[in-house]
């Protein structure tokens, strides 16, 4: 079993850009051609916690090697320090400020107004605007394809949804899961569990085994290491899952039918490009099926129906399209 690939936190973010000023007072400096892009990061663990901050840290790297960026970042950061770390990096001169993860939200809406020239982004934030970014993925588009395929192979009319704590990604996730499976077969029951906690595998297992206890056959973990203990109890009782952030069929054969994969390296390169054109500022970014590089589905489990995996590759083909909007 793998634990490294589940992204630590609050789903995947990335990276976002400059915006082309016209007033001072009022937006980020634009980026001028011949000057280095200057980017920093906070995050709030370590570089080398193979998930949520290496993924953030290695995307970083990976911009600096590639497009030339000037690159910083501070690691492990304490919530009561994310604050005076995004401060010093925006008195250094960083024309764009990251805060990786939705907790930075309120450290990046003060210092917006005290920093008019540095762009804030906030993975996974919940609120852009004036030099305030966030960077998301289209979570309710991605919970719906789910939800609907849980519902067509559920065999008890009963499917279940888990999660850490009540944040956007969490939110628009179980919104998006429950409509995809009402449209897959009306009247499916979705049980909805915030367990408190992103890493407890304990928690996590125990959680899942009480919605297993309730009828759910088809089951959806969203945290990160207390993923594994839903798994875990999935598989022990001859259950399906879904997997989260990668293609977790290759760590999980026997229980894991599908997974959503959010890649942040991906949608970092997408971020960085518009920072470049001059076209990024203060709004959120999302990056949803349109985007396959960045936000795709992983493999199908033998198990599943061929008529069922047909029905899902439409929908995801429309979803991508346009032609359906959720």
């Amino acid at each position: 079993m793998s634990l490294s690939r589940f992204a630590r936190r609050l789903g995947i973010a990335g990276f976002a850009a400059l915006i082309a000023a016209t007033s001072l007072t009022m937006a980020p400096r634009a980026h001028a051609a011949d000057e280095a892009l200057r980017v920093a990061a906070v995050l709030p663990g370590s570089i080398r916690d193979q998930a949520w901050n290496q993924s953030a840290y290695d995307g970083l790297m990976k911009a600096k090697e590639t497009m030339g960026i000037d690159v910083a970042y501070a690691e492990g950061v304490a919530e009561p320090d994310q604050m005076s770390a995004m401060r010093d990096f925006a008195r250094r001169g960083y024309g764009i400020v990251i805060g990786h993860g939705g907790e930075f939200q309120d450290p990046a809406d003060r210092l917006a107004k005290q920093f008019k020239d540095t762009l804030f982004v906030v993975s996974s934030g919940a609120t852009a605007g004036g030099n305030v970014a966030t960077i998301n993925f289209d979570y309710r588009q991605l919970g719906y394809v789910l939800g609907y395929m849980a519902a067509k192979v559920s065999k008890t009319g009963t499917i279940g949804w888990l999660g850490a704590t009540e944040i956007k990604f969490s939110t628009e996730l179980v919104e998006g899961y429950t409509k995809g499976a009402e449209a897959g077969k009306p009247g499916t029951k979705v049980l909805v569990t915030y367990m408190g906690d992103w890493n407890d595998v304990a928690k996590g297992k125990e959680a899942a085994s009480a919605q297993i206890s309730q009828g759910a056959d088809v089951l959806f973990p969203t945290m990160d290491l207390a993923s594994n203990g839903a798994l875990t109890a999935a598989k022990e009782a001859g259950v399906k899952a879904f997997g989260i952030y990668y293609d977790a069929i290759v760590d999980w054969p026997d229980t894991v039918i599908q997974s959503v994969i959010m890649d942040v390296n991906a949608a970092l390169v997408h971020f960085l490009e518009d920072a470049r054109a001059g076209k990024a500022g203060g709004k959120d970014y999302v990056y949803g099926l349109a985007t396959s590089d960045a936000a795709r589905f992983g493999s199908f489990h033998e198990a599943v129906p061929a008529g069922v995996k047909a029905e899902v590759e439409a929908l995801i083909a429309d979803l991508a399209a346009g032609r359906k909007q959720i």
